[in-house]
């Protein structure tokens, strides 16, 4: 499976970012792939190159990169319960920097590489995302939705906040199809209802579902949240989505 380590430009400056894609010459699908807080790490490589085993060019930007390469906070092999607070609370100053405008400015750099790949197929991309990638996913496609065509969020956080642009609240503008997994522990189920009346009312087609057994952050191998089971059920749903929305040469 090849893979490189990309520099994208973007309005300030250069996002290092994985990719990976098939080994056949030829064009694929492009999916844009947004990391959970931990950032770009070897879970999530192997994540890209299983995802680029299906017939996908996935790209994962370091969301961080304006404060360094990834790892731009070091990282333990396995993040345990003992070791993630401290190391949540190393990142926080990072998520709190990433405003929604930065997001935004850095969705148009990310899409507009991504697509002009050479080993990427003309036609639409998707956008997916772990954890708060999810809202990130979200927000992409729906400021781009004539270049995304399905978004999937898995163990989704900030997707329905008080703010005036919190994700919930851009759905009218998605073409995109979607799918959500949570956990139990993801989202109340006030705002898993507001969040499904906001798709449904913008005739958005999607499937959000609770992962049974599940608690946040249950598709990572290297945390204590890992659930087997429900890793297969998010390839399960991901890949039937992926497959009907975006063009296979």
């Amino acid at each position: 499976m090849p893979t490189k380590t990309l520099q994208i430009p973007t309005t300030d400056g250069q996002a290092d970012a994985f990719a990976a894609f098939p080994d056949r010459g030829e064009q694929h699908p492009g999916v844009l792939l947004y990391t959970d807080a931990f950032g770009v790490r070897p879970e999530l490589e192997e994540r890209a190159r299983e995802l680029a085993g299906h017939g996908y060019y996935v790209l994962v930007p370091n969301l961080y990169y304006r404060h360094g390469p990834a790892p731009v906070v070091e990282l333990p092999e396995h993040i345990g319960e003992e070791v993630r607070p401290a190391v949540i609370a190393r990142l926080m100053p990072l998520v709190e920097t990433h405003t929604t405008e930065r997001i935004l400015r850095d969705a148009d750099a990310y899409l507009g590489f991504l697509t002009a790949q050479p080993e990427v197929g003309a036609g639409p991309a998707a956008a997916i995302g772990y954890c708060m990638g999810a809202a990130l996913a979200m927000r992409t496609a729906a400021a781009h939705p004539d270049q995304v065509a399905a978004v999937a969020g898995f163990h989704p956080g900030f997707l329905v906040t008080d703010a005036p642009d919190s994700p919930h609240r851009l759905v009218p503008e998605l073409t995109a199809q979607v799918h959500l997994g949570l956990s139990g522990n993801d989202m109340s189920s006030e705002a898993v209802g507001e969040l499904n009346q906001a798709l449904d009312a913008a005739g958005v087609g999607y499937t959000t579902e609770i992962y049974p057994g599940t608690i946040h952050g249950f598709t990572m191998s290297d945390t204590d949240a890992f659930n087997p089971s429900a890793l297969q059920r998010h390839w399960d749903r991901l890949l039937p989505l992926l497959g009907r929305t975006l063009t296979h040469n």
